[in-house]
């Protein structure tokens, strides 16, 4: 644990010898291709499916009326935490996985064709002929809030699928006295997930058991599992859920999508194996989105930097179905940030409107949070003329007040956040830096310099429990089975360190499964930045049972008493007698063999299920360094510094992938990626050729560091480290953007900050 050890799992990813859902290919497969709504509202009058089934190769057109005798409908989220989401009120909001009289936005499944080939599937889709009837749409929040608004769902009077307030102190008391009030709307544009490999679900009988294996792109295989346990109206174990290599997910492989539901109704329906690959125009347009609020800030202020009082209204876009909802509920959970606020006045109001729904997006409410204080800090920096990491340090949270319980009912572990940001500071050059923006500005430089910092902490290692199963084999190699499921993460790595630590195995003789529901114990799979702090957690706790285990059975084939054996530099020895020692593989070769003395059951492994006590609270301090060119509008990102505390480090060479990959994404928002509806409620950004993501030349090379600050939740101390940078860097850049601008009165800019806009800018337009 600690040290940097090479990732287990690269080999077969890098030679390309592992296999991804599209991959797989089973005897008589055929496949299936979705007919698809170019409307964002209208009724279905007919489907015509002659056409298709006049395709050679055409096998079955399926509708929603047919899908409906097979599948009950979608078990979608409600309202979530805070909110007014009773599964059984919301039955108005749920619908099936082919829609059978109305949808709700671009791209809503209609119909499945099943045929012998994907290419005549994708055709046959083309000649099915819908009549559609199309209905006014509402793609904006607040016109979908106006009287007279298209209504989506009849349940949701004014569009609105639920509020949730949080209000501590007295927060109008202190508005009324503030020496002054400053105000701002922000954006969280919408995003989407494009990870590299797109959704994809196969299912075929399962002729062993009579019910179905399926194959899937998946954060989450149980649940999974018991999603299309319910929908379908099987039991649990008649439905098996394999995730193999799932090619990066972001919190949009979570749950059932209609596409999971439809292909396993099918398979079960007809026996035969179905297979569908999803495109990337399908995944632009049907895989959830993310982020897509818009909120008001104030915030009361006294000369001298300290804030009394902070208001939020966040108005958060979900889209045309419930998933996920309660993310804008966690925006308002972390809505006081690094901040010691006692008088706050929060609220998050969910709208549903004519497109994709919105879910969980690497960060899931956290970043939007972090973006709006950061930002905050800096604008009443600005009015105030005070610097902005005089304005940070004078409202921190002090170390001395940890636990801290936050007014939004959030109970930080631990945290400094001064030192993180004064190491990113010294880091960066900061004093350099200013220095070198006021020589540009003082000869007219073409290139503006602009440096912003930001200042994050966020909510993960989420429950409610995770599970291992960890065993020695009798020849004394360890197999371990987690309920956290990887899409690149490098779980099997990490694992195997704890694990070699703990039960004094090499390294390379262990093997670490994951991601199949038949032989993993029950787990919330892999999001929130919960793996390690949870899973991680498990893995260890499982290991502890089989190590006392085996000092145990060392200590009877060692004449020894149980208390003096130790585990020591891989050899269970007794204390004080380095040359009275065992290995592993000779204490399981006993455990599975003859001899036993009483009391001492045969095998050697041990079952785990974690509860953490709380969540774990990571922070960290960014610091951006750009150039804006006043011809042109163009940002570069000259420099980029993280710092960032996820508490003690089990895999380094992992936090620093995921730091690199976190702070491309952050950074991507800020400056380059927006899902845009028309009007109309028609996506206009619906290929790469119109939603930019970065490429390697976009970004600098990053300099990183950490502070430690361990976490007394969990037994290694650990915190997440999956989105932190993510949270951190997009505040971090469009503060460097606007302190650049700021000699031509740019006091804020909305992301992303793409050229036009930036030159906007710096012409007074």
């Amino acid at each position: 644990m600690g040290a940097e050890v090479k990732r287990k799992e690269d080999p077969r990813l890098i030679t390309g010898t592992s296999s991804y859902v599209g991959d797989l290919a089973l005897p008589g497969m055929h496949y299936v291709a979705f007919v698809r709504s170019p409307h964002a509202h209208a009724r279905i009058r007919r489907i015509d499916a002659a056409p298709a089934l006049r395709r050679p190769g055409v096998f079955k057109v399926v509708t929603g009326n047919d899908i409906r005798k097979l599948c009950a409908a979608l078990p979608l989220a409600g309202a979530g935490e805070g909110g007014s989401g009773d599964a059984a009120a919301n039955v108005g909001r749920k619908h099936y996985p082919l829609s059978v009289d109305r949808v709700r936005h671009v791209g809503e499944a209609v119909a499945a064709v099943i045929a012998t080939s994907e290419e005549v599937a994708v055709d046959a889709a083309a000649d099915v002929v819908v009549d559609w009837e199309p209905l006014p749409a509402v793609a904006d929040v607040f016109q979908a809030m106006a009287k007279g608004a298209p209504q989506l769902h009849d349940d949701a009077p004014g569009n609105i699928e639920h509020q949730t307030p949080i209000k501590s102190g007295d927060p109008d008391a202190a508005f009324a006295k503030a020496k002054r009030v400053v105000k701002q709307r922000m954006v969280s544009q919408r995003l989407c997930g494009v990870p590299m490999e797109g959704r994809a679900v196969l299912a075929a009988p399962d002729a062993t058991s009579g019910g179905l294996v399926v194959w899937a792109t998946n954060q989450a295989p149980h649940g999974l599992r018991n999603d299309l346990a319910t929908a379908l109206g099987m039991p649990q174990n008649l439905i098996r859920v394999i995730a193999p290599e799932v090619g990066g997910g972001f919190g949009v492989k979570f749950g059932c999508y209609p596409e999971d539901a439809t292909v396993a109704a099918l398979a079960r329906l007809y026996r035969m194996p179905l297979r569908w690959t999803e495109t990337r125009l399908e995944h632009m347009m049907a895989t959830t989105h993310g982020r897509a609020q818009v909120t008001d800030l104030e915030a009361a202020v006294e000369d001298d930097g300290t804030i009394t009082a902070l208001r939020m209204r966040v108005t958060a876009d979900i889209g045309a179905y419930p998933v996920f909802t309660f993310i804008p509920d966690l925006t308002l959970s972390m809505g006081v940030g690094v901040y010691k606020f006692t008088n706050v006045d929060l609220q998050s109001t969910c709208v549903f409107t004519n497109s994709t729904s919105v879910a969980a997006y690497r960060g899931a409410g956290r970043p939007e949070a972090a973006y709006y204080l950061e930002r905050l800090i800096d604008l009443i920096a600005a009015e105030l003329g005070r610097t902005p990491e005089e304005v940070r340090r004078k409202n921190f949270i002090p170390p001395s007040a940890f636990p801290y319980q936050a007014p939004t009912g959030q109970h930080y572990d631990s945290g400094e956040y001064d030192r993180a940001l004064t190491k990113a500071l010294e880091l960066a050059g900061y004093a350099k830096l200013r220095a070198e923006q006021k020589e540009r500005q003082q000869r007219q430089d073409r290139k503006l310099l602009g440096i912003g910092m930001s200042c994050y902490v966020e909510m993960c290692g989420f429950g409610p429990f995770e599970s291992a199963v960890v065993r020695v084999e009798p020849g004394g190699t360890v197999t371990a089975y987690t309920g956290t499921s990887a899409h690149g993460q490098g779980h099997e790595t990490s694992f195997a360190q704890i694990l070699s630590d703990h039960l004094g195995v090499p390294f390379d003789k262990i093997v670490v499964r994951h991601g199949d529901t038949l032989n993993t114990p029950m787990g919330n799979g892999t999001g929130g930045s919960r793996s390690l702090v949870v899973g991680g957690s498990a893995i260890m706790g499982a290991a502890l049972k089989v190590q006392a285990k085996a000092r145990r059975l060392a200590a009877h084939m060692l004449e020894a008493a149980e208390a003096d054996i130790v585990l020591n530099d891989g050899r269970y020895q007794v204390k004080g007698v380095p040359d009275k020692a065992l290995t592993l593989d000779a204490i399981a070769a006993r455990a599975y063999g003859e001899g036993l003395p009483d009391g001492i059951e045969s095998g050697l492994e041990s079952t785990e299920f974690f509860r953490p006590p709380a969540l774990v609270y990571p922070f960290g301090a960014h610091v951006a360094v750009v150039e804006a060119d006043r011809e042109t509008g163009r940002v570069t990102v000259r420099d980029f510094i993280s710092v960032d505390d996820c508490g003690v480090r089990i895999s380094p060479i992992l936090v620093a992938g995921q730091v690199h990959g976190g702070l491309a994404q952050g950074i991507a928002q800020a400056l380059l990626e927006e899902l845009v509806y028309g009007a109309d409620g028609q996506l206009v950004t619906g290929t790469l050729m119109d939603y930019p993501v970065p490429h390697a030349d976009d970004l600098p090379s990053f300099k990183t560091d950490q502070t430690v600050t361990p976490s007394p939740r969990n037994p290694m101390g650990a915190k997440g480290i999956g989105e932190a940078a993510t949270i951190g860097a997009t505040p971090a850049i469009v503060n460097a953007v606007v302190d650049a601008l700021r000699p031509f009165g740019v006091r804020h800019l909305d992301m992303p900050l793409r050229p036009e806009r930036v030159w906007q800018a710096l012409k007074g337009r």
